[in-house]
C-alpha cells in the first residue's frame, strides 16, 4: 500500500462512536450485576413460594429456579444467531435485536424486582426466562455487531478496552448507592430491591436511544455462498481457534463466576463486612475493571497480543485471588483502615479479571474474519453465540454447584442467621479455590495458539481490505499491500 493511502485510511473507530455504542453495555451491565449477586441471595432471604427464607429447601429451590431458566437460556444464543446471521433489515442486522430485547429485559426487572404479591417458584422461573431472554438478545446483538465496527486486530481490543469500562461505571454507580442515599438504599436488602429495579427501568430507555440512534453499523459485503449447511456450522465451531475459546471462555466465566452468588454471604459471614460495606468493598473490584481493561486491552495486548496478554492476566489473576485468601477478616466496630487489605487485594483481583471477557471477544472477532476467508461465511453471530453461550453455561454450574454445597456444609443464608465455624469454613472454600484451578486451565487454552496480529493481517489483506490493514502493518511488519495482491487474489 502506498504512504498516501496508508495516511488516508482510518481504520480506527472514533471514540465518539466507541462511547455510543457502550452506551448500551451500562444497563446491561448493572443488571448482570443485580441478577447474578444479588436476586439469587434476595430470593433465598425472602423465601419462594411455600419455601422458608434461609431454609435449605430455599436453597434447593432457587437453584433449580436458575439452573432450569439457564438450561433454557442455553439454546437461544445459537438460535438467535442463526437468524441474526440470515437478518437484513433497513435497521441493519444487529440494531433490532437491541430494540427487541431492551423491553424484553425490562419487563422482567418490573416483574421480579416490583412484585406486587408473593413470588412463587413457577412466576420466578418465568420472568426469569423472559429476564434473560432480553439479556441475551442484547449482549449478542452488541458482541456481534462489535466485529463490524471494529475491523482491524489491535481497534477490536481498543474497543472492547473502552466500552468494558463504561459497564464498570454503571456496576459502581449500584455499589455506591449505600453511600451516595446515606443508607436508605443498600444493594441485597429486601426493602432496595425496588429501587434498583426503578433505577434499570429508567436507565435501558435512554441507553437503547443513543446505541441504536448514534452508533453506525457497516454494511459488509455478503461473502457466504447461497445457503448455509450443518457442516458449515460444524466447522466453524470445531476451528483450533474456536474451539480453544470455547473451553477458555468456559473455565474463565465459570472461575470468577464462582465468587458471584457466595459474595455477599462470603464478605459478610467470613470476612466480618457489614451488608452496606459488603456493597461498598466491591466496589475496589468493579472500579479496578476500568484500568484493567484499558490496561490489558490496551498496551498488553499490543505489546504482546491477545492470547499473551490474556495468559499472563490468568497467571496474575491466580496470585492476587490466593492472596486474598490470606487477608484477615474484620471484627465487629472495625474502622476502614481495618478494611485496607482487604480492598487492594479485591481490587488486584479485579484489575487481573477484566482481560478476560475483553480479549476473548476481541479474539473471536479475528475467527469471524477467518470463517470468511476459508468457507466464504459471514458466521459472525454464531459464532459469538458460542462464547456468549459458554458464559452462561459458566454462571449456571456455579449456582447449582455452590448452593447446594451450602446447605449441605449447614450454611444459612437469611439475613440475620448464625452460622457455625464449619459452614463458615465451608463457605470459604467454595468462595476461593475453585477460581484459581480454573482460570489456570482457562490461560493453558493458549498455548500453540496461531491466530495472532500476523496471522490476522494475512486474512484481511486476502479479503480484499487492505485499508483495514493500514494501521497494523507496521506492527506486524507485512511487505507493501501491491506486491501480495496477485497471491491474495490467487486465493
Amino acid at each position: 500500500m502506498s504512504q498516501t493511502a496508508a495516511a488516508g485510511a482510518n481504520p480506527r473507530v472514533p471514540l465518539h462512536q466507541i462511547f455510543s455504542f457502550g452506551t448500551l453495555g451500562m444497563p446491561v451491565a448493572a443488571m448482570a450485576l443485580v441478577y447474578g449477586v444479588y436476586l439469587p441471595r434476595h430470593f433465598v432471604s425472602v423465601g419462594v413460594g411455600g419455601f422458608a427464607a434461609g431454609a435449605s429447601a430455599t436453597f434447593f429451590a432457587v437453584t433449580a429456579a436458575f439452573f432450569a431458566v439457564r438450561l433454557v437460556d442455553v439454546a437461544v444464543d445459537p438460535t438467535c444467531a442463526l437468524m441474526m446471521d440470515r437478518m437484513k433489515t433497513p435497521l441493519g442486522r444487529y440494531r433490532p435485536w437491541l430494540l427487541l430485547g431492551a423491553p424484553l429485559a425490562m419487563l422482567g426487572i418490573y416483574e421480579l424486582l416490583l412484585p406486587v404479591h408473593p413470588v412463587g417458584l413457577a412466576y420466578l422461573i418465568g420472568w426469569l426466562i423472559v429476564s434473560f431472554l432480553g439479556i441475551s438478545m442484547m449482549t449478542l446483538g452488541l458482541a456481534a455487531w462489535s466485529a463490524v465496527l471494529a475491523t482491524t486486530y489491535n481497534d477490536r481490543s481498543r474497543l472492547w478496552a473502552f466500552t468494558s469500562p463504561m459497564g464498570v461505571i454503571a456496576v459502581n454507580l449500584i455499589l455506591l448507592l449505600p453511600i451516595l442515599t446515606g443508607h436508605r438504599v443498600i444493594p441485597g436488602m429486601k426493602a432496595s430491591m425496588p429501587v434498583l429495579g426503578l433505577i434499570l427501568l429508567f436507565a435501558f430507555p435512554i441507553a437503547l436511544v443513543v446505541t441504536t440512534a448514534f452508533t453506525p453499523e457497516r454494511v459488509v459485503p455478503r461473502v457466504e455462498k447461497a445457503r448455509f449447511t450443518l457442516g458449515d456450522y460444524r466447522k466453524a465451531i470445531t476451528r483450533p481457534a474456536m474451539w480453544r475459546l470455547i473451553l477458555a471462555d468456559l473455565a474463565l466465566a465459570l472461575g470468577p463466576g464462582t465468587t458471584g452468588p457466595l459474595y455477599v454471604f462470603y464478605f459478610h459471614d467470613a470476612k466480618g463486612f457489614t451488608i452496606a460495606d459488603v456493597s461498598v468493598m466491591l466496589i475496589f473490584y468493579a472500579s479496578a475493571g476500568i484500568l484493567g481493561a484499558l490496561f490489558w486491552g490496551g498496551p498488553v495486548a499490543q505489546r504482546f497480543g491477545k492470547h499473551r496478554a490474556l495468559q499472563i492476566a490468568c497467571v496474575c489473576y491466580s496470585i492476587t485471588q490466593s492472596i486474598l485468601m490470606a487477608v484477615p477478616r474484620v471484627w465487629p466496630g472495625y474502622t476502614w483502615t481495618d478494611c485496607v487489605p482487604t480492598a487492594i487485594s479485591m481490587f488486584t483481583v479485579g484489575f487481573c479479571a477484566a482481560a478476560f471477557l475483553i480479549l476473548i471477544r476481541a479474539m473471536v472477532a479475528d475467527v469471524v474474519d477467518e470463517v470468511k476467508l476459508d468457507q466464504e461465511r459471514d458466521l459472525t453471530g454464531l459464532l459469538y453465540s458460542m462464547v456468549t453461550t459458554t458464559t452462561k453455561i459458566g454462571g449456571s454450574i456455579t449456582i447449582v454447584i455452590v448452593y447446594p454445597v451450602l446447605a449441605l456444609v449447614g450454611y444459612n443464608g437469611a439475613e440475620g442467621a448464625v452460622n457455625g465455624k464449619g459452614a463458615i469454613f465451608g463457605l470459604e472454600m467454595c468462595y476461593l479455590f475453585a477460581p484459581v484451578i480454573l482460570v489456570l486451565f482457562g490461560g493453558a487454552m493458549f498455548f500453540g495458539y496461531k491466530l495472532d496480529a500476523r496471522r490476522h493481517a494475512e486474512i484481511r489483506r486476502a479479503l480484499g481490505e487492505p485499508d483495514a490493514l493500514a494501521a497494523e502493518e507496521a506492527l506486524v511488519g507485512l511487505p507493501d499491500a501491491e506486491e501480495t495482491a496477485a497471491p491474495a487474489r490467487a486465493q
